[in-house]
């Protein structure tokens, strides 16, 4: 059922598709009453329909609608709305923790009266099964295979508590591992553009297609018109359980793209110039909206590319209207025929459809790139958005990065047991991996003919590379076999090693030990290219320091040259059977690569990847499990605990206590990212997790990752700030989570116990674009865990701003001009924020500072809680606290 409200703008109307009838909420009929819409851009007609089926004259009110015409006249509002999504999307390592939640949540009402099924998805959920995956094995045509052994080996536990959630809540569907990463199965299958469904009285209704999602790159469904962006795990739950998204209605920028790619360009290139220019322009908290006559040269793939990075460019979202290039995509992946035609009529009636008639929307600013003046490009050594164009990677290297690690000029050194050596820059990893590439058909088949054309002139992966084939999707091997192209991807390393992020996420697996020894040993600086979207430090090798992000087929190339401190166009790639071998000599044309495309893929492929998407293989059919209500908590589990956040909860909450006299538990530079805070890759022995899992008896081989162990709260606060590249500059000149209590340098979570047992409240401090990359619920909730009460900062990325007040923490932003540095912040210092309880939404708070010799000073600072609904969730201590007290109420 479609929760509707009552219609009081009058615009329920009625639409005929072939011999189907639809209700629908037209905009035009609300034009007619609310003023002209023809200009409001397209992502914003969206939140126009959604404030018109759910109007109720509470929490969507006809004035919220009036809100949203009349922002065409400033183009940006200060008016807080009620958006409720159509459905929710998950992925392993963001829902197992959710779907723990929810089982305490079944708990919790149990034990204050209520009934535990009130505790169900109010909308559909998908769970898509993708992070688990690691390339332990590889080069080898057996990868796949003892892949898929080891990770349902490590993982049986989560898998059952998956499969328990699949069958005791309603609306909840797993798709199960191995069968593609998450955005990509939602791209070509589970999103529909237009949803519809039957409301209370039985009639159906269509509407936009509309998401949130646990994983910061469920922007890029945008890419077909689809409404979508990811937020922390916290606010799915609420969503789930039908609390309504509380959002500012926000600003547009408009990014018009004109001209088309040159000769040999790829998406890859494009978007990684489309993040610069973002990131430069600043869109943090905006929609981004793609428009001009650039967008009729771009197939859905690559639209869906660059929707894919919103969050590396900072965006809300990155949205491309339904046009006729939807449809395409819409009829190749197999789509209904009447699912097809619901789309048009209904985007046609509502003025939500785009072609080169439609009037240029008024945004709130605009910029603009020519796609022709793309050049080749990666983005590294640690952002995603520090874009280095191919001729210049090995400057990038061998100056400022070897700089910042003291070296003058690469060093070398040899590798026990094998007959070459290693040196600084040489590329020990090189990933065809994550959300963003794998599965655009026009990079993976010109990966594919790197590949063809270097294995015809006597071409390989150099030795101490360790490479890796993870596509998004199983219609990518679908079609490079019937190109014959996994041929020759294998035969130069590239065998398939799983449906899933892989690399992207930390899940490289180890490198041979002699590499790893040879690297750790002698301060060699190593590097990666992966196609991947993230490159955060330590996230995706704990043996690797210098990480770039590159198309599918530079991927390739870098296999073969082994090293990224040599010009990639005027040295060769390796010797071939003939000589020396460049890389123009492999580098395939448009028309080779489109000649393939159109060779090899049709929708017979999708239609038969996903006719049985939710059935798995043998291996998950084997899993069986007790339909219960409640889950059965395993004692000792090291995977699955139950949380503490509801223990000994009532109906009515506590006071929220003024902050006195709190201590800062670290203090951080600039872009500390949702890694750095809560780590998701390998679990050292030595750290306060490795400890407790050893205590434990689990082994060091059976760590897994932190990501595979969210699950687990007592796992997952003893990682909190355990990155191991995180710099707290309370203890200068370590790396790693690491803090001072007193005169000790300890782990920042054994001193975060000490501060507890004091009774000691604490804080963090930090830079600008704090939180930024994924959408981590367990960098708020650890972070919670810790005793943390309040985050200060010079600016916060979207999600986990509100992951913090979800979970029940002040997020405080320094007044314009004041930043830790300014202020001469350390670590000896103390802080008292009082009338908590009273705060109000974006309100300007002082905050009092005792220094260690008793000297007492006040700073300004923002509240970033937002809006009136989050304030609630704060008041509540949290916003699942919030939203099991009205369930039980």
């Amino acid at each position: 059922m479609t929760a509707v409200g009552n219609n009081a703008l009058g615009t329920r109307d009625t639409l005929s598709v072939g011999a189907n009838t639809y209700s629908f909420y037209s905009l035009p009929k609300a034009a007619a009453k609310l003023g002209d819409i023809s200009r409001l851009p397209f992502s914003m007609k969206v939140l126009l329909e959604n404030m018109l089926r759910f109007e109720d004259g509470k929490t969507v009110t006809r004035e919220d609608a009036q809100a949203i015409v009349d922002w065409q006249k400033d183009a940006r509002s200060n008016r807080e709305i009620q958006y409720r999504p159509a459905r929710v999307l998950m992925q392993d390592f963001t829902g197992v923790p959710c779907v723990v939640d929810l089982a305490a949540m079944r708990d919790a009402i149990t034990s204050l009266g209520g009934d535990a099924a009130k505790i169900n998805p109010q909308v559909p959920v998908h769970l898509v099964i993708d992070h688990s995956v690691m390339v332990d094995e590889f080069g080898s045509p057996k990868a796949f295979e003892q892949n898929v052994e080891i990770e349902y080996e490590r993982n049986n536990e989560r898998y059952e508590f998956l499969k328990w959630g699949s069958k005791a809540l309603d609306n909840f569907s797993v798709v199960p591992p191995g069968t593609g990463i998450c955005h990509q199965v939602n791209l070509e299958y589970i999103s529909q553009s237009i949803w519809s469904s039957k409301d209370a009285s039985g009639e159906t209704v269509a509407y936009p297609d509309t998401l949130v999602g646990t994983d910061s790159h469920t922007t890029m469904v945008n890419g077909l018109g689809v409404l979508g962006w990811g937020v922390g795990g916290i606010e799915a739950e609420a969503a789930m359980l039908g609390q309504p998204v509380s959002m500012l209605i926000p600003e547009v920028v408009g990014f018009k793209l004109t001209g088309k790619l040159a000769e040999g360009i790829t998406a890859t290139d494009l978007v990684l110039t489309v993040t610069q220019m973002l990131r430069a322009r600043g869109v943090v908290g905006r929609f981004v909206e793609f428009y001009g006559p650039g967008l009729t040269a771009m197939t859905l793939a690559d639209r869906a590319t660059i929707a894919n990075m919103a969050p590396e460019y900072g965006a809300t979202c990155g949205f491309f209207p339904i046009d006729e290039r939807a449809m395409d995509y819409l009829r190749l992946t197999g789509r209904p025929d009447e699912t097809i035609a619901l789309v048009e009529a209904y985007a046609r009636a509502q003025g939500m459809w785009h072609d080169e008639s439609s009037p240029e929307p008024i945004f709130t600013d605009t910029l603009e790139l020519d796609m022709s003046t793309v050049k080749p490009s990666l983005a590294g050594p640690k952002r995603p958005q520090d874009r280095v164009s191919l001729d210049s990677v090995d400057e990038v290297f061998n100056g400022d990065l070897l700089k910042v690690y003291k070296k003058e000029q690469p060093a070398r050194v040899p590798v026990e047991g094998a007959s070459h050596d290693i040196g600084d820059g040489d590329v020990v990893i090189a990933a065809i991996t994550s959300c963003t590439n794998t599965s655009n058909p026009s990079v993976l088949v010109a990966a594919g003919l790197v590949a063809r054309k270097a294995r015809a002139l006597g071409l390989t992966r150099k030795p101490w590379v360790k490479t890796s084939l993870a596509p998004g999707s199983q219609v990518v091997t679908d079609y490079l076999n019937k190109a014959g192209l996994s041929e020759d991807l294998d035969a130069i390393g590239f065998n398939l090693v799983g449906y899933g992020c892989t690399t992207c996420i930390g899940n490289s697996g180890p490198l041979a030990e002699p590499i790893s020894a040879a690297i750790n040993g002698n301060d060699i600086v190593a590097a990666s290219v992966l196609s991947g979207n993230r490159n955060f430090e330590g996230r995706v090798s704990p043996d690797v320091r210098a990480n770039f992000l590159a198309s599918p087929p530079l991927v390739v190339a870098y296999a073969l040259k082994g090293t990224v401190t040599e010009d990639m166009y005027e040295t060769p790639l390796g010797e071939g059977t003939d000589g020396p071998v460049y890389l123009k000599d492999i580098w395939p044309t448009n028309q080779e690569i489109a000649d393939l495309m159109a060779a090899n893929i049709d929708d017979r492929m999708f239609r038969a990847r996903y006719s049985n998407v939710y059935a798995g293989d043998d291996h998950w059919r084997k899993i069986n499990v007790e339909v219960s209500d409640t889950y059965a908590w395993r004692a000792g589990s090291t995977y699955i605990h139950n949380p503490p956040y509801f223990a000994g909860m009532t109906m009515t909450p506590a006071p929220v206590n003024d902050i006195i006299d709190a201590k800062p538990l670290a203090i951080l530079g600039d872009s500390i990212t949702t890694d750095h805070i809560s780590p998701a890759g390998s679990i050292k022995a030595d750290s306060p997790a490795g400890t407790f899992l050893q205590e434990r008896q689990v082994n060091r081989k059976d760590f897994n990752s932190y990501g595979a162990r969210r699950g687990n709260d007592e796992v997952m606060v003893r990682g909190t700030f355990a990155n191991i590249r995180i710099k707290n500059e309370m203890v200068p000149g370590i790396e790693g989570g690491m803090t001072r209590y007193g005169g000790q340098v300890m782990p920042i979570y054994d001193a975060a116990m000490r501060h507890k047992a004091d009774g000691t409240p604490l804080v963090i401090i930090a830079g600008k674009e704090y939180g930024t990359g994924s959408s981590r619920d367990w960098a708020a909730k650890g972070t919670n865990l810790l005793g943390v009460r309040a985050v200060i900062t010079e600016s916060f990325e979207r999600i986990h701003r509100s992951n913090l007040v979800g979970m029940g923490i002040l997020p405080l932003q320094f007044a314009d001009g004041l930043s830790r540095e300014s202020l001469k912040l350390k670590g000896s210092d103390m802080y008292t924020i009082k009338d908590v309880a009273k705060i109000r939404p974006r309100q300007d708070v002082e905050v009092t500072l005792t220094r260690e010799d008793g000297t007492v000073e006040t700073f300004m600072t923002r509240c970033r809680i937002d809006t009136v609904n989050e304030l609630e969730y704060f008041l509540h201590g949290g916003i699942l606290q919030y939203v099991l007290r009205n369930l039980a109420a």
